[in-house]
């Protein structure tokens, strides 16, 4: 897929066009394995890193890993990155010998401008159950949820009331995360899944993983391609 000579206006046109496909119906199959992705990149290079890790479901053990690195020329825009981004996730997803029930991706779902984040984009082009937990709020309106771990607060729409992701305290006065399902799965499906996936850390092991192995593939610490933790 070639997003690198898109306007911004013709990058719009297709968000709007995928979201209209994005289903939030229940996910209702079993869960064995789930999948974390990941991108890294500096904001004025072409080049991005892309990585999605495969573990065991629920014993979050990693299984195999998919890593690409990928020339892009979208510019870095705010709300648009998934035209930077998606190419290179289908790349490493492409790679992957077996594909995950669920994948989490380092971003946003639908709480996101035009309700189309790089989960709901990458989603419906790949027909796969995702969602994004993101470290920082996008879009919508928040309270902060109580300081224990495991409290949630919806997120709002702006311009309206319905339900677009909860902010979730994954850990004990930590900063919260910000979930929302991305396709193939409803609200409170986005939730329980994240609850389930926290060890020990304020990351849900899916994108925690993903995210350290994208950085050792970067730091040249790792090669690309595909391969299986032994």
């Amino acid at each position: 897929m070639d997003y690198n000579h898109l306007s911004i206006s013709q990058a719009t046109k297709i968000q709007l066009e995928l979201k209209e496909k994005i289903s939030l119906n229940p996910f209702t199959q079993k869960i064995t394995t789930i999948a974390g992705a990941d991108i890294s990149f500096n904001k004025y290079s072409p080049e991005v890193y892309a990585g999605i890790v495969v573990l065991s479901y629920p014993e979050l053990k990693p299984l195999s890993r998919a890593l690409v690195k990928v020339h892009v020329n979208f510019p870095y825009v705010p709300g648009y990155l998934a035209f930077r981004e998606v190419p290179a996730l289908l790349d490493a997803w492409n790679l992957l010998s077996a594909k995950p029930d669920v994948l989490v991706v380092d971003g946003h779902g639908i709480a996101h401008p035009r309700g189309v984040g790089i989960a709901a984009h990458f989603g419906v082009l790949t027909d796969q159950a995702t969602m994004g937990c993101a470290k920082k709020i996008l879009y919508g309106r928040i309270s902060e949820p109580d300081l224990e771990a495991g409290s949630a607060t919806p997120i709002y729409d702006k311009k309206k009331d319905d339900t677009i992701g909860w902010t979730f305290r994954s850990k004990n006065k930590v900063k919260p995360l910000f979930i929302s399902p991305g396709h193939k799965m409803s609200m409170e499906d986005s939730l329980m899944i994240i609850r389930n996936c926290i060890g020990k850390y304020r990351m849900p092991e899916p994108t925690r993983w993903a995210h350290n192995t994208v950085n050792l593939f970067r730091t040249n610490q790792l090669a690309s391609g595909y391969s299986t933790f032994d």
